[in-house]
């Protein structure tokens, strides 16, 4: 028998390829190499799910193009990372976890729970709009809330920003940013900009902090 949506593998490819076109800034298609990548598996272990989701309607597949969602595996994709994102927070806010430490757990987590237990972990957390790492939570309906942003080191100094996303999973490098308080609802002043990719010179809660491009490129910024 073959299992349901609610804690397949299936599912989980689902919300990869979605994450996956929403980094590609609105390319819808993706190239079955990538996903492969993301899921740390073989290609023909990728091209067999694949295969099943496009029996299933979840996807279509060109050649030369790659696979695209639609609409309704864009759908399955967006309840599963909703799940997901409130197992993170759930699990960060009622638990009391580290922020760096929920990621694997939660991805465990979302694809075994039920819409109904979701639903009870978003009460608990108190309606979060978004996960620990600032990433929005989709509706229960399956929509996408829209966040404007844009990656740190994108921005011309001096601006005053707010921290808004954490476009990484890495432990240490959370637990770094954590550190110098550079965490989802951070407010930050840019201060200057070294030339050619250099580092960032900000000043946060009043004390002046140095990092790196490559690190600021994972830390998506609203203006103030």
């Amino acid at each position: 028998m073959e299992p349901s949506f609610n804690g397949t593998v299936m599912q989980e490819y689902l919300a990869e390829a979605y994450r996956l076109v929403d980094s590609q800034g609105g390319d819808p298609y993706i190239a079955t190499s990538a996903l492969a990548e993301r899921m740390n598996v073989t290609a023909p272990a990728v091209s067999a799910v694949i295969k099943r989701l496009k029996e299933r309607g979840l996807i279509e597949h060109e050649p030369y193009k790659g696979m695209r969602l639609t609409q309704k595996g864009e759908h399955e994709a967006l309840l599963s990372i909703r799940r997901h994102r409130l197992a993170e927070i759930f699990m960060v806010k009622v638990m009391g976890f580290d922020w760096a430490d929920v990621h694997d757990d939660a991805d465990a987590l979302g694809g075994v729970i039920s819409d109904k237990v979701a639903e009870r972990m978003e009460l608990m957390a108190d309606f979060p709009k978004r996960c620990p790492h600032g990433e929005p939570i989709p509706s229960r309906e399956g929509v996408m809330p829209v966040v404007q942003d844009e990656p740190l080191h994108s921005v011309e100094a001096p601006a005053n920003l707010i921290v808004s996303r954490v476009k990484t999973h890495d432990p240490d490098i959370l637990r770094y940013l954590a550190t110098l308080k550079l965490t989802p609802a951070q407010k930050i002043r840019l201060l200057n900009r070294a030339p050619f990719n250099g580092p960032l010179r900000l000043s946060i809660d009043g004390h002046e902090q140095v990092i790196g491009s490559e690190l600021a490129a994972d830390i998506r910024v609203s203006r103030v």
